[in-house]
């Protein structure tokens, strides 16, 4: 039927599903946000896969836990399959380190002077991207004075990297907290061994080693996920900010990946110590952090 003379006629496209609708555009197709003014992590992250879909995963996985660290996850080899690419890793490196030393100019963060001062971790999935992040350091031996290249399962290294930066930690402790993950499942079953030793009372003390203070509670696990990956990354940096040494149920309470290896679930019972001379506040803090429920009960 043709409209009268004059008439606008609005073009229509095609009708969009239901599942357009609903869902938001693939991660594929985002853009990385622009690290915002204020970012307080001295430490960044390259994380350097085979898989292009692998690196923005983890990357983004890790940014959850980790909001105030830059992360930029490079995959895939010159054309586009699975693979590694030297010119990819390179520039990455170099983007990088242009954001931190303007975010450092910006907001009077220190992010260079080498292995002590701030910088970039790289982590490597398999051998080959290994030998290519190497081969770039190699390349431009600048970069050797801000870039480390962590030993480290990929996904695990990232995340501990990720919260012990987003602390703003230095370079190298940084880079010693990925590497330690590799050590993560031990320290839980150590923690779980009869010969870890059997609960102590309630309450405080002064009968540490040193004389140190020691307290303990225990807490009730009301969220439904329980310690999953958000809540031991709220716990984990919390803990490093509070000055005493806290474990929950044997394992370091710092560490975001022994936290989520406990598969502490929804009613299950927690016991919460710590030493140090602000023992009884961490104590309080982080009983009163699984408590509440993150927000989620």
């Amino acid at each position: 039927m043709s409209a009268a003379p004059g008439t606008r006629i609005r073009a229509r496209g095609p009708p969009r599903s239901c599942w357009a609708r609903r869902w938001p555009r693939p991660l594929r197709d985002r853009r990385r946000p622009t690290p915002q003014r204020g970012m307080t992590a001295r430490v960044a992250l390259v994380l350097v896969s085979h898989s292009a879909e692998l690196a923005r995963g983890t990357a983004e996985l890790a940014e959850q836990m980790a909001p105030d660290v830059l992360i930029r996850g490079v995959g895939g080899g010159p054309g586009g399959g699975l693979g590694t690419s030297l010119d990819a890793v390179q520039k990455a490196l170099g983007d990088v380190l242009t954001t931190l030393a303007d975010s450092a100019a910006r907001d009077d963060i220190g992010t260079g002077g080498g292995p002590d001062g701030g910088g970039v971790v790289v982590l490597g999935d398999l051998g080959s991207s290994v030998l290519t992040v190497e081969a770039a350091l190699e390349l431009d031996e600048s970069l050797t004075e801000h870039v480390v290249l962590a030993r480290a399962p990929f996904v695990e290294g990232a995340v501990a990297a990720a919260v012990t930066a987003h602390g703003g930690a230095d370079l190298a402790t940084v880079l010693e907290s990925a590497n330690a993950s590799v050590r993560m499942f031990a320290a839980v079953e150590a923690a779980r061994s009869p010969e870890a030793g059997g609960p102590r009372s309630e309450g405080e003390s002064d009968g540490g080693a040193g004389g140190e203070t020691e307290s303990s509670r225990t807490v009730t696990v009301r969220n439904p996920l329980g310690l999953h990956a958000r809540p031991a990354a709220l716990v984990s940096r919390k803990v490093a900010e509070l000055g005493a040494t806290v474990t929950i149920d044997g394992v370091d309470a710092s560490s975001v990946l022994q936290l989520m290896a406990l598969g502490a679930t929804q009613g299950r019972e927690l016991r919460v110590e710590a030493t140090g001379e602000r023992a009884a506040e961490a104590v309080a803090t982080v009983v009163e952090m699984i408590h509440a429920g993150f927000g989620e009960v």
